[in-house]
C-alpha cells in the first residue's frame, strides 16, 4: 500500500526529512572518502614506530583492494535486503576496522584490519548513492549527487592537513581513532532516519558470482599495483596474475547468465545508457588519478615545492571539482537534461590536459595552478550525472546493482590509469636521468609524457560521450516508469512521492 507524505505543509515536511537522511548520508560519504587521505600523511610515522617498510603500501592496497571488490556485493545485498539494513553494516564494520587500525601492534595487523576497513568502506558511497535514488525523483538526484561529489573533493582538500595535525599533536593512531565519533554519530543519525524497506521477494545470494568477481577484481588490481613494480611485467607472477584476471572474468560473465540474482546483471549490458556510462566511468577515472597522481612529484622536483607546499599547490585542481560538480547538479535538476554535461565536461578536461602536457620548468606556480583549476572544472562537470544518467533508466529492483556497477568500473579505471601512466612516467623519467638533461627537465620531460599519453583517451571518451542517450529524466519516482521485471516486484512503493518506509520514519 503506498503512503504518501501529502498534508497542509507536505511538500516542507517531505523535504525536510530528505535533508535530514542526506545529511547522515554525507557524514558516512565523508567519513568513507576522508580516510582515503589522510592515511597517506601518516605513513613514514607509522613505518618508524612499527616498522616493516616493505609492507607499507599494503596499508593504502589493501583498503583499496577490499573496497573495490566489495563495492558491487554491497550494491546487490541492498537490492535484495534493504538499503537500511547494509548501510548500517557497512558503516559497523568501517568503524570496527578503524578500531583495530588504531590498537595495531605490527605491519601486519594494519593490514589486515586496514582491509577489514575497505571492506566497510566500500559500501559506503555507492550506497549513500543508491539511497538518494530510493528517495529523491531523477530529476532531483543531480543536486544531491553533486554535493556527493563536493564532499569527496573537500575530504581531499582538508585530509592531508588532518593527517599531518593528528600525528603530529597526538600520535598516528588518531587518524583512525577520529573516525569513531563521527561514524557513530552517522550511524545514530542513518539508523534513526533511513527508510526501512524490506524485500518482498525470496532472496537468493549469488555467492559464485561474487567470489569470481572477487577473484577476477583482486587479480587485476594486484596486477596494476605491483606489475612493473615490486613484480616485473614479463614474469611468472604477472602472467598468473594476467590469467587469472581474465580467466575469472569469464567465468563471472558465465555464472552470471545462469544466476537466479545475478551480482551484476546482464541485462544491465543490454541497456545503452549503462553500458556509455561504465566505459566513460572507467575512462574518467583512468584519467582523473592517472594524470594526477605525478604532479606531486613534479612540483617538488621541479618547483622545489615542499610535500605539504606541493598539496596545497594540488588546491585549484580540488576547488574546480568541488564547484562545476555542484552547478552541474543543479543544472541537471532545473533542465532536467544531463547529456550536454559529459560532453562538456571531457571537452573542457581534454583543452585542460593539452594545457598541462606544455608545462615545462618555466612554467609559473601561477599559471599551472589555473590550468588544474580548468581540469578540476572539467572532471568536476560530468562525475556524478553518469550515475543518475544510469539510475533514470533502471528500475528500483536493479538500483543498487547499477549505481555500484558504475562505481565499479570507475575504481578499476583508477588503478589502471595509476599502473599504466605510472608506467609511462617512469620510464620516461629514467630515460632522462640517464641523458644529459638536469634533474628538474628530466621530471618536466617525465610529466609532459604522462599528459600526452593521456590525451588521446580523453579524446576518445569526448567522442563516446556524445553516444550516451538523452533519456527524459523523470520528476517522480515512481516505479513504473523505471520498468523492472513484473516477475520481481519491487522492494519498494510506486509511490509518486516518497516511499511508505520514508513516512514511517515520523517527524
Amino acid at each position: 500500500m503506498s503512503v504518501s507524505l501529502r498534508s497542509p505543509d507536505g511538500g516542507v515536511r517531505e523535504q525536510r526529512r530528505i535533508w535530514i537522511i542526506f545529511g547522515g548520508l554525507m557524514l558516512g560519504t565523508f567519513l568513507g572518502s576522508l580516510d582515503q587521505t589522510v592515511v597517506a600523511t601518516a605513513l613514514p610515522t607509522i613505518v618508524r614506530e612499527i616498522g616493516m617498510p616493505t609492507q607499507l603500501s599494503w596499508v593504502v592496497t589493501g583498503y583499496l583492494l577490499a573496497s573495490t571488490v566489495s563495492t558491487g556485493l554491497w550494491g546487490k545485498l541492498s537490492d535484495l535486503y534493504g538499503r537500511k539494513a547494509i548501510y548500517l553494516t557497512c558503516t559497523g564494520i568501517f568503524l570496527l576496522g578503524s578500531a583495530l587500525c588504531g590498537l595495531s601492534q605490527s605491519m601486519i595487523e594494519l593490514v589486515l584490519f586496514r582491509t577489514l576497513q575497505g571492506v566497510g568502506g566500500g559500501g559506503l558511497m555507492v550506497l549513500a548513492q543508491t539511497i538518494v535514488g530510493d528517495i529523491v525523483s531523477p530529476r532531483e538526484r543531480g543536486k544531491y549527487q553533486g554535493i556527493f561529489v563536493s564532499v569527496f573533493g573537500l575530504s581531499s582538500i582538508v585530509g592531508p592537513f588532518v593527517g599531518g595535525f593528528l600525528v603530529d599533536s597526538l600520535s598516528w593512531r588518531w587518524i583512525f581513532y577520529v573516525n569513531l565519533p563521527v561514524g557513530l554519530l552517522s550511524l545514530v543519525v542513518s539508523a534513526l532516519v533511513l527508510p526501512i524497506a524490506v524485500a518482498r521477494r525470496q532472496a537468493h545470494v549469488d555467492w559464485a558470482g561474487a567470489s569470481l568477481l572477487t577473484l577476477a577484481t583482486t587479480a587485476l588490481v594486484l596486477l596494476t599495483t605491483l606489475g612493473g613494480t615490486a613484480v616485473p611485467l614479463n614474469s611468472l607472477q604477472a602472467i598468473a596474475l594476467g590469467l587469472t584476471a581474465a580467466l575469472g572474468a569469464v567465468a563471472f560473465v558465465a555464472v552470471e547468465r545462469q544466476a537466479r540474482e545475478p551480482i551484476l546483471a546482464p541485462r544491465l549490458f543490454t541497456n545503452s545508457v549503462f553500458v556509455v556510462a561504465s566505459v566513460l566511468s572507467l575512462v574518467v577515472g583512468a584519467m582523473m588519478l592517472g594524470s594526477v597522481s605525478f604532479l606531486p612529484s613534479f612540483l617538488q622536483n621541479v618547483k622545489g615545492a615542499s610535500p605539504t607546499q606541493s598539496g596545497v599547490d594540488m588546491l585549484p585542481l580540488m576547488l574546480g571539482l568541488l564547484l562545476t560538480s555542484t552547478v552541474s547538479g543543479q543544472i541537471v535538476s532545473r533542465t532536467g537534461h544531463y547529456k550536454p554535461l559529459p560532453i562538456v565536461s571531457l571537452a573542457v578536461t581534454t583543452v585542460a590536459l593539452f594545457m598541462m602536457s606544455i608545462v615545462d620548468t618555466r612554467t609559473s606556480i601561477g599559471v599551472i595552478s589555473a590550468y588544474l583549476f580548468v581540469l578540476g572544472a572539467g572532471l568536476g562537470l560530468g562525475m556524478q550525472v553518469l550515475t543518475v544518467a544510469v539510475q533514470n533508466v533502471v528500475g528500483l529492483r536493479d538500483l543498487g546493482a547499477a549505481t555500484s556497477g558504475v562505481n565499479f568500473f570507475r575504481s578499476i579505471g583508477s588503478l589502471i590509469g595509476v599502473a599504466m601512466f605510472g608506467a609511462i612516467y617512469a620510464g620516461a623519467l629514467t630515460a632522462e636521468l640517464g641523458s644529459s638533461s638536469s634533474t628538474p627537465q628530466a621530471y618536466a620531460d617525465a610529466i609532459h609524457s604522462v599528459f600526452v599519453s593521456v590525451l588521446p583517451l580523453s579524446s576518445a571518451a569526448f567522442i563516446l560521450s556524445w553516444f550516451l542517450k538523452e533519456v527524459p529524466l523523470r520528476a517522480t519516482r515512481s516505479e513504473t516508469d523505471a520498468a523492472p521485471t513484473p516477475s520481481a516486484p519491487s522492494t519498494m512503493s510506486s509511490d509518486k512521492t516518497l516511499t511508505p518506509a520514508l513516512a514511517a520514519t515520523g517527524d
